[in-house]
């Protein structure tokens, strides 16, 4: 009887404990959700964590955005459709590459559309919302910029806030990086004081999908290189005293590990309230050949003492939870 009692006490205190430290060490997992998502950007609005994605389908039926919000990078809720084509008019083939922004109450999601080509309408857009879960209406029911300047195809834009509240917006594809002034209504560019409205500030290798933070008074430009459809799809790096550079490439952040996943890139950053930095990025799971078969996933990102940032390791198990307090 003794012995039974023992063992039962025995038992339901291992079951605790296990209990407990699952609980512990609670992951988000690798992908973030379900579902093929790419060239993630992420954000913090209204308390929450937002991951703004592309569905990644075949080119022509790439036509919607859904977006994920959580509280804590582990547990996220869908919103479905918060962007379609029967709202942009002028976006007739796929849309990709959501850039959003909140300003006075407002949330402003960029967007590429029809993989433009020189004479042909499509580009980079600006949608509207009163919310980050949409729904968005077209801002100016047209691209805000449709033509190829400097080589650079109006795809993959990024919005980043400068310290003196000046938005600019850096994009490109075909191997080229424009960087552009945005009106602060988001309705059109501003000149620089040169008179131009492009400034190229392309670094070696570059191929599409930037990205830029700020740390520590440096401006760290990030991108993706080798082809988004390939195993060898990756994220490089350069930091700089200016946000127009140079931009002297360091090396690769993000790389495909042959354990893990394929193609690993066009990716977004997250400063995370609690001081933890993190890369949100897509990947392509190992037992998948279709270009398409994209997901969303999250790993820690660290820096050097030199402020260089550390090879990002990519996982199967996430990140742990990272409650907003």
């Amino acid at each position: 009887m003794n012995r039974k009692f023992f063992l039962s006490v025995a038992l339901a205190i291992y079951l605790f404990a296990g209990c407990a430290f699952s609980a512990d060490v609670q992951t988000s997992g690798n992908p973030l959700f379900p579902g093929w998502y790419a060239d993630p950007e992420v954000a913090f609005f209204d308390g929450q964590y937002w991951i703004f994605p592309t569905s990644s389908l075949p080119f022509d039926e790439q036509t919607y955005f859904d977006c994920f919000s959580s509280p804590d990078l582990v547990n996220w809720t869908k919103h479905e459709r918060v962007l379609t084509n029967e709202e942009v008019k002028w976006a007739r083939r796929a849309m990709w590459a959501p850039a959003v922004v909140e300003k006075d109450g407002k949330y402003y999601f960029f967007f590429a559309a029809n993989d433009v080509h020189e004479g042909e309408v499509g580009g980079i857009g600006v949608a509207v919302a009163d919310k980050p879960e949409g729904p968005y209406r077209d801002l100016l029911g047209k691209p805000l910029i449709n033509k190829i300047v400097n080589g650079a195809q109006p795809i993959d834009q990024y919005v980043f806030r400068d310290d003196d509240g000046t938005y600019y917006m850096f994009y490109g594809g075909w191997r080229h990086c424009n960087v552009v002034k945005l009106k602060d209504d988001f309705t059109g560019l501003i000149p620089f004081e040169d008179g131009s409205y492009f400034r190229e500030v392309t670094p070696d290798n570059y191929v599409e999908g930037p990205f830029m933070f700020k740390k520590d008074g440096k401006y760290y430009f990030m991108w993706s290189e080798g082809g988004w459809t390939t195993s060898n799809y990756c994220v490089a790096y350069a930091i700089s005293d200016s946000l127009f550079g140079p931009f002297e490439r360091i090396g690769k952040v993000i790389e495909p590990d042959p354990n893990v996943g394929k193609g690993a890139g066009h990716h977004s950053v997250l400063h995370a309230p609690s001081g933890k930095w993190y890369a949100i990025y897509h990947r392509r799971p190992l037992t998948e050949r279709d270009g398409n078969s994209r997901a969303t996933c999250i790993d820690e990102m660290k820096f050097n003492d030199d402020g260089t940032i550390a090879p990002v390791k990519l996982t199967f198990e996430g990140v742990k939870a990272d409650p907003v307090k």
